[in-house]
């Protein structure tokens, strides 16, 4: 049996106005007093803590109605339970671990759903091997991945490793590629769709708006079919939902994507097919690449 220390949990919430122009860890200690300050600036500083969609920093102001994302270790004792689930391994070595994540699964535990998530299979799959007295191997998300999304998922094994991707994906520097079935004929071989996405407070949803944050992504039509389009898509900034959103915005939205209006299906068809970025040891250029199963699905060859 593995003793496992630690349950993880994400929580989101709007910075009041007691906190308008002060560091976003003050905060943070205040919210989560139960928890250390050095563990609490051990997540943001590892990446686990965004500002209004962006990578934020410990000292870094805030100010009422910005939008906080973390995900902290609540317990410290309790624990996540390590649940023996099939994973489909990519790729593996002493300091990454790299998965073919299916459709419909968590990537992380919440406060309603604690079991059958990524993180639970991962931390089975890296410690199922080991005597109870070795060192306990965390694994450290590099990215998230909505439940409906499928495809390459990038977890490292050490907090160094962490540190060194997390930044590069916060500068740019790991390109990421989805394949997607959306609904109609896109006209266009490839282009740019240019959109500020933000969140809309009062619905609590995130859709386009003139006053949200710049966001790009650039499309390229792989083939047409009957009634949709299979497409190549690249998200150039990394905002919360943001293929699904620019896809709907010019309307096309994702099949399976009800949601943002996309058509009804058994899954939704949005599948992260290719991720490339340097090993954070810095000795290789890395590619990974996933065939998502909808593209053999004979159902959509048929739309």
């Amino acid at each position: 049996m593995i003793n496992v220390k630690f349950q993880m949990a994400r929580h989101a919430f709007t910075v009041g106005q007691r906190f308008h122009r002060r560091r976003l860890d003050e905060l943070l200690f205040d919210r989560f007093r139960s928890l250390s300050k050095a563990y609490i600036r051990s997540v943001v500083k590892d990446g686990g803590c965004e500002l209004n969609g962006y990578g934020a920093n410990s000292g870094e102001v805030v100010r009422e109605g910005d939008y906080v994302e973390i995900e902290v270790d609540e317990t410290r004792e309790s624990g996540m339970k390590p649940e023996d689930i099939s994973l489909d391994v990519l790729y593996e070595d002493s300091t990454l671990l790299i998965v073919n994540k299916p459709a419909g699964m968590l990537v992380h535990p919440t406060n309603f759903e604690r079991n059958g998530t990524m993180l639970n299979a991962m931390t089975f799959y890296l410690n199922s091997s080991q005597d109870r007295d070795e060192e306990f191997v965390r694994p450290h998300l590099i990215h998230r991945l909505d439940r409906e999304t499928s495809g390459v998922l990038i977890a490292a094994k050490d907090q160094r490793s962490s540190r060194v991707l997390c930044s590069h994906f916060k500068r740019g520097h790991i390109e990421k590629e989805y394949t997607a079935i959306v609904d109609g004929i896109v006209a266009k071989n490839e282009g740019v769709i240019e959109m500020p996405i933000g969140r809309n407070a009062e619905k609590k949803i995130w859709e386009v708006m003139e006053e949200g944050k710049p966001s790009v992504t650039n499309f390229k039509v792989m083939r047409r079919l009957r009634s949709k389009t299979h497409i190549k898509l690249e998200a150039v900034t990394g905002r919360t939902n943001q293929l699904r959103i620019h896809c709907s915005a010019i309307g096309h939205p994702i099949l399976g994507d009800e949601v943002n209006g996309g058509s009804s299906f058994r899954r939704m068809c949005l599948h992260a097919s290719r991720t490339e970025f340097w090993h954070p040891n810095g000795s290789k250029r890395m590619s990974i690449e996933s065939r998502p199963d909808f593209l053999d699905d004979e159902d959509v060859s048929d739309l």
